[in-house]
């Protein structure tokens, strides 16, 4: 029986969540609002690589994708403050999503007892 969840993925989403949560505290402590969209973009990292954790769901090469361009994109602006964790998520996205079998490709092969 295969597994469930990639694990890469499910990382992905783990440390987008964690990363939503260290940006609130640290902009609480300094007094400072959040900006709208770095939560946006957390989020949608986080619900993407979610999503794409579970491997029997459609598309998920899609959100794989999606979530990680986003992911690494934050994380390469915010990269002189939170954006190297952020950074690492989104890379973590897209060695996932680069893992996933295209749709519609047929399934790998397997050898057959050699010899």
């Amino acid at each position: 029986m295969g597994r469930r969840l990639d694990l890469l993925a499910a990382a992905a989403a783990a440390l987008a969540v964690a990363m939503t949560a260290v940006y609130l505290v640290l902009l609480r402590q300094e007094q400072d609002r959040p900006v709208p969209w770095v939560l946006v973009v957390l989020a949608l990292g986080a619900a993407g690589s979610g999503y794409g954790a579970v491997v029997a769901w459609p598309h998920r090469r899609t959100a794989l994708w999606s979530a990680g361009l986003l992911l690494a994109a934050l994380g390469a602006v915010a990269i002189l403050s939170i954006g190297l964790p952020i950074l690492l998520a989104g890379i973590l996205c897209l060695v996932a999503a680069a893992r996933v079998a295209p749709s519609g490709a047929p399934p790998p092969r397997t050898q057959a007892g050699a010899g």
